[in-house]
């Protein structure tokens, strides 16, 4: 995704990539030890852990090369097989995480993802995890021509624009559209709610303001429900149930299921159209989506918080 490999130093994320197995769909960067965030001196950003995502489309193959050049990564998984480690990253995300690996002179931290389930999250929202990382600025590293992979991510940050618009007011500031997004996955979930910084959303976006205009200028350029009042510094978007009701149903089928869930009456088995119709309609819509993706991030079961290798 051009628009998202920024312009800077990218050799020393390089030669950290290329430890690993080259087999990948995408590799991203991602966090305070690749973007500047506020209230983190500029000076040790060097010394931050770096973390990254590997997608890959067969994760018994890939872990079974990795392990071979790798095997001190994995905890004792590693004498189990690739089976058990691909039977364990499919559980909560579909993620899993080696931690704390000293590799090229840093400390890293990789994810590894099939392809396939990081398509299904950038579309559905199945978690929205890896898909919530990729809709604030990372560094890409490597990406093949997967054509569907290349919509999926497309179409995720168009949803999220969708989903700020309809959480946001009718005016509204560019920096406030970029916190509604880059809160979107972390509103709701223990982390933020237990021992987090609750500042955290503001100091990834005030920072890094460019950087989030890159990922969405053009989608809001296209979008015909916004409009950029440049002499006032303001968006301004359709509020009217018409309008609502076309962002909703623009919006991950996890989120809808969310919102209906909130408003079908037990017995009424309404379909999803029908109910999100009502939505649009009612004066608190901002308020049941803002509830809708709380449980959304809140469904991510509390994922397992024991285990260091999934999410």
């Amino acid at each position: 995704l051009a628009r998202m490999a920024f312009p800077s130093s990218t050799l020393k994320f390089r030669r950290i990539l290329a430890h690993f197995p080259q087999e990948l769909s995408l590799a991203f960067a991602y966090g305070s030890g690749v973007f500047q965030q506020a209230g983190v001196p500029s000076s040790p950003l060097q010394n931050n852990m770096l973390d990254f995502v590997f997608a890959v489309d067969d994760s018994t193959t890939w872990h079974a090369m990795n392990l071979s050049k790798n095997r001190s990564h994995y905890s004792c998984l590693k004498y189990f097989g690739t089976k058990s480690i691909c039977s364990i990253q499919n559980y909560g995300a579909g993620i899993y995480y080696n931690t704390l690996v000293p590799c090229n002179g840093r400390v890293i931290k990789y994810g590894v993802i099939s392809t396939d389930a990081l398509i299904e999250d950038l579309l559905r929202w199945k978690t929205l995890y890896v898909a919530g990382r990729l809709q604030k600025p990372v560094k890409i590293l490597a990406q093949n021509e997967n054509v569907k992979l290349q919509e999926a991510l497309t179409s995720n940050l168009k949803s999220a624009v969708m989903a700020a618009f309809l959480m946001l007011p009718e005016s509204f500031s560019e920096e406030d559209l970029y916190m509604k997004i880059a809160g979107l996955s972390y509103c709701g979930d223990f982390r933020m709610l237990i021992g987090e910084d609750k500042s955290k959303v503001m100091n990834i976006v005030k920072p890094n303001m460019i950087h989030f205009q890159k990922l969405y200028s053009h989608i809001l350029q296209d979008s015909p429900q916004v409009v950029y009042k440049h002499q006032l510094g303001k968006l301004e978007i359709d509020k009217s149930p018409e309008g609502q009701f076309a962002q909703l149903m623009a919006l991950p089928s996890t989120l809808q299921q969310k919102i209906t869930y909130l408003k079908d009456s037990p017995g009424k088995n309404r379909d999803v159209e029908e109910i999100l119709l009502q939505v649009a309609h009612d004066p608190d819509c901002r308020f049941v989506v803002h509830q809708g993706r709380i449980n959304l991030v809140y469904s991510r079961k509390l994922l397992w918080k024991g285990c260091q290798h999934t999410i």
